[in-house]
């Protein structure tokens, strides 16, 4: 039986480059691992304390390192996590099945080229239609009560960021992060008929 694998993926703050490697779940369980960009200036560290992981993820937003964390079990086994960057709300490293990793990319990369193209306009959002088409698909859900969180709740609140929107469960306080920076993410929203928070005491 082949053993499981996790994908990371990081966008360095020096070279400005993605870098995706690939770790057994064995790797990551048995010690900490250094991952490092191939230009030798940046890296992502994994550490595994007890029943949560703890991550040094740097950032090519804001130039800093974050320091995350999360459950051991979500680290090795969720189908896709994303950690993002506070200061600009864009995500700044992926960990999961290879194929979600890298579509999670394709789709941080237009963000970033669109942040490029962009960056002189200074606009309130990464691309005020996209945020708008978002925050209208969001509406929708929300008129047919289809917000609600795997605690059982169904009031919610809700944080417009620079390139996502946060939705909060008002009950345990879990948060999900849907991104409104390009085209992909207005077509993403549109397939989903309901948005399910993930609550505090469940496995993110």
């Amino acid at each position: 039986m082949e053993e499981a694998k996790r994908t990371l993926a990081f966008l360095c703050p020096v070279c400005q480059k993605t870098v995706v490697v690939e770790r057994s779940v064995f790797q990551l369980a048995a010690a900490a691992n250094t991952l490092l960009c191939p230009c030798g200036k940046s890296m992502l560290h994994v550490e595994l304390i007890g029943e949560y992981a703890k991550l040094t993820v740097p950032c090519r937003f804001c130039g800093q390192d974050h320091i995350v964390t999360c459950s051991v079990q979500a680290l090795l086994h969720a189908r896709a996590l994303a950690f993002s960057c506070c200061a600009s709300g864009l995500d700044c490293c992926y960990i999961g099945e290879e194929d979600a990793v890298f579509a999670a990319v394709r789709r941080l990369e237009e963000a970033m080229d669109k942040l490029e193209t962009n960056k002189a306009a200074h606009g309130t959002f990464l691309d005020e239609l996209v945020m708008h088409e978002v925050l209208s698909e969001i509406r929708d859900i929300a008129q047919r009560d289809g917000i609600s969180c795997t605690c059982g709740s169904h009031k919610w609140g809700l944080q417009v960021n620079y390139s996502s929107v946060d939705l909060s469960c008002a009950v345990c306080g879990g948060v999900m992060r849907i991104p409104a920076a390009t085209a992909s993410d207005i077509e993403d929203i549109c397939c989903k008929p309901r948005l399910l928070i993930k609550g505090r005491g469940n496995t993110i």
